[in-house]
């Protein structure tokens, strides 16, 4: 059966949470949005593309930081409205400069900095 992104659900401003996660370590890096010609244009070209809600453009992630993730694998969950996103991660995926974005815990009621950046 043949993919299409229009069978996704997507919310009410026509996006999806799409989760990033390492497809070596299993390490997750980060989380972003799609629409759906963001779906589709990581579908076909692996390079994964989100949308930007603060700029209302496309996203290609990488662009301009040399950054960039690779498409391994894309999957759907059972409700169909998240997307999980294997990749080849060059560099760090937080804009911080830190590997992920999820970069603190809250540990006995304290946030700590778990990772720190990258040189």
């Amino acid at each position: 059966m043949a993919f299409d992104p229009q069978s996704l659900c997507f919310d009410a401003q026509g996006l999806i949470p799409a989760i990033a996660q390492d497809a070596e370590s299993g390490e997750v890096l980060m989380m972003a949005w799609m629409n759906a010609a963001a779906v589709q244009k990581t579908h076909e070209e692996g390079r994964v593309t989100y949308w930007s809600r603060s700029r209302q453009s496309f996203w290609v992630k990488g662009e301009t930081s040399g950054h960039v993730q690779e498409l391994v694998e894309m999957r759907v969950d059972c409700d169909r409205d998240c997307l999980l996103v294997l990749v080849h991660q060059s560099g760090p995926a937080c804009h911080t400069n830190r590997r992920s974005c999820f970069y603190t815990a809250i540990r006995q009621g304290d946030e700590v900095e778990i990772l720190s950046p990258m040189e």
